[in-house]
């Protein structure tokens, strides 16, 4: 009688473990932190009607300033000390040329319309400043910040040579329709980088003023204005682009309103360590309009080809257009190696203008996805580097077809010498993207990286082949999440 006793508790507990190791095993897990970036967005600010405030008339558009710093007296001392005033960055320690150096629109070159040294008046026509003509321009001066180019609504408000107000605009209405930065002020600029609608970054162009869910679907279904992740503050935005920066300072995140694993799904959320969330969510950009991927300044000039925006101008060469871009995927850290002035190239390869840096072994690396725009442009065949050529105004380029002339004009803006020969060597210019994101319903799905005619070159990237065959890299996740809340 004991033996059947213990032959039904034992029996009690097996059936009790079949019941509860599977609960235990497959049940439902404690709910994981759920994603909720509403709640982290910022508050838009109230409006101020500005009509009885802003009366006018106004002669200049200094004169808007005077009067807009009536009632900000501090707003014209916070500007002057911001990127958008200066085009160049705080002194930062270059260990390759174990110097201080500064980067920016104001001093360094791209492979676009190469440089604004020489070229001002065409250039700063996008300053946030007025009058910036020439090499002494007053930066100290704060009558001369351009209120209205961030913060006009009225839509009529156009800037001209030096950042001075077209002829013709109505200042004072402008200055009464003042408000908080749309999409409109910033796009007026940054949409037509490299001279017109999405030249230069891929990922901006004039479809955002208006863009539905498909080409960007925090503009286009949750109405985000540039300010929503670029946000400010004493006019400091926030923001980073490797085209004139090299640091990581004062960056917009995902995870500034999403968190680090957002995905209900875990094999999604395991690809966060080593996959940046705009590689699967931008899967491509150029839309609605083609961006340019290619320019050859070596063919300008030519008499006998007929001028067509997207494939050849005279006073700027072939062009190469694409729409519906796939990026390129890099290693990238969120910094940038960046070519200087004077840095002599071996004009038999390509020469990077902004290598993103990071690799597979960097712990603060991820892939991330990129326009890559590749160029011919002009160089010093006797001391080997690229020439900033003055192509704007008396004596340019685009007006006397003179490359010599060109390069000597724009040796004597920049102070490097110039040997008296030239000829065109390639570069490249990485630009990362981060703008055009998809709906979750349009972002790439898993054969489209893991599979035979899948878009990731996985040798490339440092894998032995694809990781679902070979594993991930092993990286120190610490080093990597310590990085991300440093730069933050």
């Amino acid at each position: 009688m004991n033996n059947t006793k213990y032959v039904w508790l034992i029996g009690l507990v097996v059936t009790l473990a079949i019941v509860i190791v599977p609960i235990v095993i497959f049940g439902p897990r404690a709910e994981a932190k759920r994603d909720n970036p509403q709640a982290h967005l910022p508050q838009p600010m109230n409006h101020t009607d500005h009509t009885a405030l802003m009366t006018g008339p106004y002669e200049t558009g200094a004169d808007v300033t005077k009067a807009c710093m009536d009632c900000h007296p501090e707003a014209g001392e916070q500007v002057i000390h911001t990127a958008h005033w200066t085009w160049e960055s705080e002194p930062i320690y270059d260990p390759d040329r174990q110097e201080f150096v500064t980067t920016g629109k104001k001093n360094s070159i791209n492979n676009f319309c190469i440089g604004v040294q020489g070229n001002w008046p065409a250039c700063t026509s996008c300053h946030v400043g007025y009058g910036w003509m020439d090499e002494n321009f007053d930066f100290s001066n704060e009558e001369t910040v351009d209120c209205l180019v961030c913060h006009d609504t009225s839509g009529m408000y156009v800037k001209s040579e030096g950042g001075l107000p077209a002829e013709g605009v109505d200042l004072a209405a402008a200055a009464q329709s003042v408000g908080s930065p749309t999409r409109e002020n910033c796009g007026s600029c940054h949409f037509r980088g490299g001279g017109g609608d999405a030249v230069k970054h891929g990922d901006l162009d004039e479809s955002l003023y208006f863009p539905t869910a498909r080409i960007d679907v925090h503009m286009g279904e949750y109405d985000f204005q540039c300010i929503t992740c670029h946000r400010t503050e004493n006019h400091n935005i926030k923001g980073r682009a490797i085209s004139v920066s090299v640091d990581n300072k004062n960056q917009v995140y995902c995870t500034d309103c999403h968190n680090e694993t957002p995905h209900n799904d875990e094999r999604l959320n395991g690809h966060t360590t080593s996959v940046a969330c705009t590689a699967c969510h931008i899967p491509t950009v150029a839309k609605k309009s083609a961006t340019k991927i290619h320019w050859d300044w070596s063919t300008a000039g030519a008499e006998d080809l007929e001028d067509n925006a997207h494939s050849y101008l005279k006073i700027k060469g072939t062009f190469t257009y694409k729409k519906e871009l796939e990026p390129e995927y890099y290693w990238f850290n969120r910094t940038a190696d960046r070519y200087m002035l004077g840095d002599e190239i071996n004009p038999s390869e390509s020469t990077p203008m902004n290598k993103p840096k990071g690799d597979i072994n960097d712990s603060t690396a991820k892939i991330w996805p990129f326009k890559v725009h590749r160029a011919s442009q002009i160089y010093d065949t006797g001391y080997n580097y690229f020439i900033q050529p003055k192509t704007v105004g008396e004596g340019g380029y685009w007006t006397e077809f003179d490359w010599d002339q060109a390069a000597r004009l724009g040796s004597e803006a920049t102070g490097l010498p110039y040997s008296g020969s030239y000829s065109f060597a390639n570069s490249e210019m990485y630009w990362p993207l981060a703008h055009m994101v998809s709906p979750k319903n349009d972002t790439l799905q898993c054969v489209d990286c893991h599979s035979e005619s899948g878009r990731m070159d996985w040798i490339a990237l440092g894998y032995e082949g694809d990781p679902v065959k070979v594993g991930g890299r092993k990286i120190d996740t610490t080093s990597q999440a310590m990085s991300q809340e440093g730069d933050q």
